[in-house]
C-alpha cells in the first residue's frame, strides 16, 4: 500500500522553536502568588537581593493583603522569635528596599510574624542561617616558625595572639 502525498495532514508546528520554562510556568507562578496577595513575584523570588542576604537568612515575605480603601498594603513577614525586634526597629529600610520593586509605595506597613524557626503552619518555614566554615588549623610548621618569630614578646596573651596570626598568615602565604 502506497500512502499518498495529498493525503497526509501536517501537524501544526511552532514557528518559535523551543520556549524556556520560565515562560511557560509564568502564568502558573502568577496565579498562585496572586492568591497571597503578591501583584509582584520578583519578590518572592529575589528576596535575599531586595533585602539583603542577613535579613533573607531570618525572614521570609508571607502574604500582602490590602485594606479596603486604604492607600497601601501591609506585608506580612515570617521570622524568628529573637529576630523579630531587630527587624522592626529595620521597617523603615526594608519598607523602602521592598517598595523600590514596586516603583511606588506600595507597601504602607510591615507586620512581622515571630515564629518558631522549625516550623510555620506545616513546617514548611525553615531559616537555615549560613554556616560559617570551620576554622582550619594552620600545619605544625607554620605554628613553630610563629612562636620563634613572636618569641621576644613579654606579655603573654599578646605573645599567643601575635603566634596564632602569624601561624595563619604563614599558613596562608604558603598554600598561594
Amino acid at each position: 500500500m502506497a500512502v499518498q502525498k495529498g493525503n497526509i495532514e501536517k501537524s501544526p508546528r511552532r514557528k518559535r522553536g523551543f520556549e524556556r520554562t520560565s515562560s511557560l510556568l509564568s502564568q502558573r507562578i502568577r496565579k498562585a502568588t496572586e492568591t497571597r496577595g503578591f501583584a509582584e513575584t520578583r519578590l518572592l523570588t529575589h528576596w535575599a537581593e531586595i533585602v539583603g542576604e542577613e535579613t533573607a537568612a531570618v525572614a521570609r515575605p508571607v502574604a500582602v493583603s490590602y485594606s479596603k480603601g486604604g492607600f497601601g498594603a501591609t506585608l506580612t513577614v515570617l521570622t524568628t522569635g529573637a529576630q523579630g525586634p531587630m527587624l522592626q526597629m529595620q521597617e523603615p529600610r526594608l519598607r523602602e528596599k521592598i517598595n523600590a520593586v514596586y516603583g511606588y509605595n506600595a507597601i504602607a506597613r510591615l507586620r512581622f510574624t515571630q515564629t518558631a524557626p522549625t516550623g510555620f503552619a506545616d513546617g514548611q518555614a525553615q531559616f537555615a542561617a549560613a554556616e560559617k566554615p570551620k576554622p582550619k588549623r594552620p600545619d605544625p610548621a607554620s605554628v613553630k616558625q610563629a612562636e620563634s618569630l613572636a618569641d621576644g614578646v613579654a606579655d603573654d596573651g599578646l605573645r599567643r595572639a601575635l603566634e596564632a596570626l602569624g601561624a595563619e598568615v604563614i599558613n596562608k602565604n604558603r598554600k598561594t
